[in-house]
Order: structure tokens, then C-alpha cells, then sequence
């Protein structure tokens, strides 16, 4: 009698292997958190982008790890961020038949949130110093691109730029983080032997 594959590898980080049982608790996660509603078996493109996310916290994992990220304060980070996922569904019945479809436990969301919480902490400790905008790019954009937006959406004055400054920096501010996260992450794919297995 052949043996039977119980779980497969989809990829590794270092000697950390991500399982395709992994990959699909993490899509189901990502369903609750989300509030939408359990989807028929996602296609191997759908699974593909799971997985690559879930390589991505485990780098940002060790990385927190490294770094001696702040733990302390998780679990009451952790309980808000739920009460901010229950606030999606219409009514708590709504969100306790999610979670009983999905199989997944709110123990088990709340230490989902907590590694959440951490991988942000990493993330804003590492790339925001790095990410500074000038005045000179909050005008640019301003005119390029929120002058122009505003307009195609209201038929009012765009407002000034000086109302307005904060609300662009911080779009500015997310923009280079994500850049800078993306050039991050493929080092550290380098450094850490990232692989990757389809499924």
C-alpha cells in the first residue's frame, strides 16, 4: 500500500517550512478578518499569494525576533483589533457562523492579530525613519495628483494645500514604506534562503 502525502511543503525560510495546510488556515484567517464570506476552494493563483504573504510575516517573524520587538502590551493590541474585525459583520451572530464555517477559533484569531501587531511594529521601526517626505513632493503631489482627483470627483474648488498637507504626507509616508518594504523583503529572501514550491 502507497504512502499517503498527509501535507505538503510549499516553501521554506531557512530551515522553517510553510505547509499547504498553513496556506490554507492563513487564506481562511484572511476571509474573517476581512468579513467575507467562505469561498469555494481558491484557485492555485489565489493559494500562490497566500503563501508568498505567509513567507513574508515569517521573514518579518524572525526579524521582530532579532529586533526585540515590544511584546508586552499584544494581547490588549490584540482585543481591539478584534472588536475593529466584529465591527465588519452585521451582528455578532454573523461573525460567531464566519468563524464556526471557517474552523477557526477566536484564540486562535487573537494570536493571528498579535503577530499582526508585531509584524507592523517591525515594519514602522525598520522604514519610517527611512521614509521622510519633503515639502517639495507634498506640493507635487498636490498639484499632480490630488488637484487633479479632486476635480474629476466634485465640481467645488479644490481645497488648499496647507488643509490638506497632513492628509497627503502620510499617503507619502505609506508609499515609500511600501517601497522600501519591497526592496527589504527581497533581501531578506536572499539572506534567509527563501524557497518556493508550487502547489
Amino acid at each position: 500500500m502507497a504512502a499517503e502525502t498527509l501535507d505538503r511543503v510549499v516553501a521554506s525560510v531557512g530551515n522553517i517550512a510553510i505547509t499547504a495546510s498553513d496556506v490554507e488556515t492563513e487564506y481562511r484567517y484572511e476571509l474573517l478578518l476581512e468579513a467575507k464570506p467562505p469561498a469555494p476552494v481558491p484557485d492555485a493563483v489565489t493559494l500562490d499569494r497566500v503563501r508568498d504573504r505567509l513567507v513574508e510575516q515569517q521573514l518579518l517573524k524572525q526579524e521582530s525576533e532579532a529586533e526585540g520587538i515590544e511584546r508586552a502590551d499584544l494581547p490588549q493590541g490584540a482585543k481591539q483589533a478584534l472588536s475593529e474585525v466584529r465591527r465588519q459583520y452585521p451582528s455578532d451572530e454573523a461573525y460567531q457562523t464566519a468563524m464556526r464555517a471557517l474552523g477557526i477559533t477566536e484564540e486562535k484569531v487573537l494570536h493571528r492579530l498579535e503577530e499582526q501587531i508585531v509584524t507592523i511594529r517591525v515594519i514602522d521601526q525598520r522604514l519610517r525613519p527611512a521614509a521622510w517626505v519633503e515639502r517639495s513632493e507634498i506640493e507635487t503631489y498636490y498639484t499632480n495628483t490630488f488637484v487633479p482627483e479632486f476635480s474629476r470627483q466634485s465640481t467645488a474648488p479644490a481645497p488648499p494645500l496647507d488643509e490638506v498637507e497632513a492628509q497627503i504626507r502620510k499617503i507619502l509616508v505609506q508609499q515609500k514604506i511600501d517601497r522600501l518594504l519591497a526592496t527589504w523583503l527581497g533581501e531578506l529572501k536572499a539572506v534567509r534562503r527563501v524557497r518556493l514550491h508550487s502547489f
